[in-house]
């Protein structure tokens, strides 16, 4: 059985922020850093860009391997809504030869769903989104840059 955890905050330094990771299992352990230098879009989904270091060890606590990699780790899946539509009709009386039709207010609104397997949303919402100059995504990895660089 597994087990992670983040012994200690995070903490800026000049290349980035540190962020302690510690894992374990029957097997053996690994205690590193994760030292987090930007965030990135990649393949539609919001990435970290840092590098990994630490220790691996075996079940009778032996260092078995160092690990030094450099990774791009997607944070989350963003999914969201677009709005397509937004219909509104006030109520119609016709009479139709003497049958009265009477329809009260009809409001219809299209959506469409962006995420993970709905092509038609995620379509419709890149299209949706042209007129934007780079996009939600590159707006947050560009926040999320302007936050790490105060830090």
């Amino acid at each position: 059985n597994a087990a992670t955890s983040v012994t200690a905050p995070a903490t800026a330094v000049a290349a980035g922020v540190q962020i302690p990771i510690n894992f374990t299992s029957a097997s053996g352990s690994f205690s590193g850093v994760f030292n987090l230098t930007r965030f990135v879009v990649r393949n539609g989904e919001l990435a970290a860009v840092g590098t990994l270091t630490g220790t691996v060890t075996n079940a009778a606590g032996e260092t078995v391997g160092a690990v030094v990699r450099t990774l791009t780790l997607s944070l989350l899946n963003i999914t969201g809504t677009c709005d397509i539509l937004h219909l509104e009709l006030g109520p119609i009386d016709l009479n139709l030869l003497g049958l009265v039709v009477h329809v009260d207010k009809i409001v219809i609104d299209i959506d469409a769903q962006s995420g993970p397997g709905n092509l038609l949303g995620n379509l419709l919402c890149a299209i949706a989104n042209l007129l934007n100059a780079n996009g939600p995504l590159a707006t947050l990895a560009s926040l999320l840059n302007q936050i790490l660089s105060l830090l």
